[in-house]
């Protein structure tokens, strides 16, 4: 794939995640609302416990590992449970808002792909 294109993903990838992960402790733009009850409250669970704000410091660490690409693939390994858990809360409790799940699981499997070549030690059989 066309290197360019690939900068332009990973730049657009970084910016959002940074964006969403910054908004997530600063909270300066409301979030798209929950449409369930469910959701609404699996949400203030999650921001009470604090889990928010560690989820809002991995996003904004892999933001910044994208836009300077220093440890970006570990940063997407680590975003990775933050990507399938939205994508499952999205699918599952607040259908209405499924493509921003959607949307970021996809960018975070397409740079994990891109960095394959970093994986493949890890991914040794002995």
């Amino acid at each position: 794939m066309n290197t360019k294109v690939i900068l332009g993903i990973r730049i657009v990838f970084g910016l959002a995640i940074l964006f969403f992960g910054c908004n997530k402790l600063f909270y300066f733009m409301d979030p798209p609302a929950p449409s369930t009850k469910i959701a609404i409250s699996f949400l203030k669970v999650l921001v009470s416990s604090k889990t928010m704000m560690l989820v809002a410091i991995v996003e904004i660490c892999a933001g910044v590992a994208l836009l300077t690409n220093r440890f970006a693939p570990l940063m997407m390994v680590i975003l990775m449970s933050v990507s399938v858990n939205a994508f499952l809360y999205h699918i599952k409790l607040d259908t209405e808002n499924w493509i921003i799940g959607v949307v970021f699981l996809a960018l975070n499997i397409f740079m994990l792909y891109i960095y394959k070549d970093h994986y493949k030690e890890l991914l040794k059989t002995q």
